[in-house]
């Protein structure tokens, strides 16, 4: 496949890798991906997608839908009926990545408890930072439990 065909590899140009930060953020953000997901099984309206995911002001879900729309990510689709309403789906590009990010979201689901449980036994080991003067310049500094007894 060349550049013509969509190839991304092909059609790379010097500096594209740094601009390929830009794109990750917007998409890595801390909602974007959920957005995505939820728009799995097609167009959504505004509302439906603030009650699937948990935890989103308004605010921040109409930024994440416009910066998606903006990305070519979804499209945004004002129905003419009474009373008006708009939906949102994903396009060929934003189904792309729905696909690409879906085994990431599943390996989240699948290994939050073993996270939840590391946090809990890192902190259990780890006493709080501690400030200690040098030279006139405060440092912080950490121990832990394993260092107090070596």
């Amino acid at each position: 496949m060349d550049a013509a065909q969509g190839d991304p590899q092909s059609a790379a140009r010097p500096g594209d890798a740094c601009r390929t930060r830009v794109v990750l953020d917007i998409v890595g953000d801390k909602w974007s991906l959920l957005v995505v997901r939820n728009l799995r099984d097609g167009p959504r309206r505004f509302t439906e997608l603030k009650r699937a995911i948990d935890g989103i002001s308004q605010r921040m879900l109409t930024v994440t839908l416009r910066s998606l729309e903006r990305d070519g990510i979804l499209t945004r689709t004002v129905h003419d009926v009474m009373p008006p309403h708009v939906s949102y789906e994903l396009t060929d590009m934003g189904v792309t990545l729905r696909e690409a990010t879906a085994p990431l979201l599943a390996w989240s689901v699948a290994h939050l408890a073993r996270i939840d449980d590391a946090r809990a036994a890192y902190d259990a080991r780890t006493d709080p930072p501690t400030t200690s003067q040098r030279a006139g310049k405060p440092s912080v500094t950490r121990q832990s439990h394993s260092e107090d007894t070596a």
